[in-house]
């Protein structure tokens, strides 16, 4: 991806790039291992879940192999940019995340589950950076579609903090925020499960080898 040599900082809504009023590309309509529509509808019964933890290739791949997962797609989140291009995202001036939207059937897998899973797979304790790949785009975050998901999430962080301080890491720096008012800019049809197509593509995905306890348990539990 980029490795960016200036200390990232996340830009001001003044500071950002403005974006445009309609996006520049579609998007596909279907995903290319689900088969499921994209962008919906979704099947009445399904949930939606936001999650940005580095590279959204490799991320995207992990929750499209979890059963109960109706479809997923990559996209840019919690920044100020309309309508945002992937070049932009990547030079740090639209506030964006790389997000993975991931629709799924609460009756096969629950959204704590996918906590476990988005908590294992990357180090949320890098602020703005995954490994090499350094940026703002980089960051951790989790944006939430109603008040149980915030719980949830604010649950699991707390019980994973205690099993990765015993373990010797730092302080997570995930971002959790409500996903209303941070608009999900779906990406380029390019990036849409990138590793489907480019099967041996670029992959940052890493997390801590430390185990999330699900739960999820409270943190003094």
């Amino acid at each position: 991806m980029f490795l960016h040599r200036r200390t990232p900082q996340l830009p001001t809504p003044q500071e950002a790039l403005r974006g445009r009023p309609t996006p520049e590309f579609t998007v596909p309509s279907r995903h290319t291992v689900l088969g499921n529509a994209l962008l919906g509808p979704y099947p009445e019964g399904l949930e939606v879940a936001d999650f940005a933890m580095g590279c959204f290739w490799g991320a995207e791949r992990k929750f499209w192999q979890t059963d109960g997962v109706w479809t997923t797609l990559v996209g840019y989140q919690g920044g100020s940019t309309e309508n945002p291009a992937y070049e932009e995202v990547c030079s740090g001036l639209t506030g964006h995340t790389e997000a993975v939207r991931v629709v799924y059937d609460p009756r096969v897998v629950t959204y704590p589950e996918l906590l476990k899973l988005f908590w294992e797979s990357h180090d949320p304790t890098q602020g703005f950076r995954q490994g090499n790949d350094v940026g703002t785009q980089y960051r951790s975050a989790v944006y939430t579609h109603s008040p149980e998901q915030e719980a949830a999430v604010k649950a699991s962080r707390e019980a994973y903090q205690k099993v990765l301080t015993g373990s010797g890491h730092g302080e997570i720096t995930t971002e959790i925020l409500p996903a209303d008012g941070r608009t999900f800019w779906p990406a380029e049809a390019a990036h849409q499960q990138y590793l489907d197509k480019n099967p041996a593509g670029y992959c940052g995905i890493g997390g801590t080898g430390v185990s999330c306890p699900i739960g999820v348990a409270p943190a003094d539990g």
